[in-house]
């Protein structure tokens, strides 16, 4: 399998129905063997997002309970087995030619990750979103870059790709949960030194969003605590066989 893409939901059976179809056939278009994992997050629309995945012959997981966005990320990075893997949000909400420039740079300029940066020249983003949003972003997204990432880095733009060994690897040392997961993704990656690319993206649509800034943001906040306590454990150091 060349292109494993992993999309957690939560509440989002009818958004799925909705964008799929568009973007299996641009899948396609790229002439090469690829699986779509759909892992839902304990949301009440579970079954109806079971059906959806058998109908566009998608693999589908299934927590017991919401555990978070990090948690299905992950299952769902477990069972892929493409030898480059991308994860993106329910609505797939970038223009899905952000697909065959992640694998350019994964694949034929052999990145070990690739992330989307809304902050780029290029990238269309902020300009389209509420404004209290917005700013919750560039809060979050400042700590992050002076406390944890050593560095500005748009760790909560919704697309990342990995090769597949470096998929194993940090998603076996992964423990967060929340929204936070993109950046523990992220530190981790520069804990062990991994070759990161940053690549702009443009907003395509955006459909049945969960997240609440307020009560999102705390948990966040916590969970950076948790990244840094993590490292200190040295619970990131762990060498797992490729």
């Amino acid at each position: 399998m060349y292109l494993s893409v992993i999309i957690p939901s939560y509440k989002g059976a009818s958004t799925l129905n909705n964008q799929l179809p568009g973007f299996i056939e641009y899948l396609k278009s790229l002439k090469t063997d690829f699986e779509i994992i759909i892992v839902d997050d304990g949301s009440a629309d579970s079954g109806e997002t079971a059906e959806v995945a058998k109908k566009y012959n998608c693999d589908f997981l299934c927590n017991a309970i919401n555990e978070g966005k990090g948690s299905a990320v992950r299952k769902g990075m477990q069972l892929a087995t493409g030898e480059f893997r991308i994860f993106t949000d329910v609505d797939i909400p970038f223009e899905f030619d952000a697909f065959s420039r992640f694998l350019q740079y994964l694949d034929t300029k052999e990145f070990d990750v690739v992330v989307g940066d809304r902050t780029l020249p290029g990238s269309s983003y902020f300009t389209e979103i509420p404004a209290l949003r917005k700013v919750g972003s560039n809060i979050f997204s400042f700590i992050v870059g002076r406390f944890v990432a050593g560095g500005h880095f748009d760790t909560q733009c919704g697309m990342k790709g990995f090769k597949a060994s470096v998929a194993n690897d940090l998603f076996t040392l992964s423990k967060i949960n929340g929204f936070a997961f993109d950046v523990e993704l992220l530190y981790i990656s520069l804990k062990r030194n991994y070759d990161i690319k940053r690549l702009p993206v443009v907003l395509r649509c955006q459909e049945g969003t969960t997240v609440s800034v307020l009560r999102h943001g705390i948990g966040m906040l916590i969970d950076l605590y948790k990244i840094k306590w993590n490292h200190i454990r040295g619970r990131y150091n762990k060498q797992i066989e490729q």
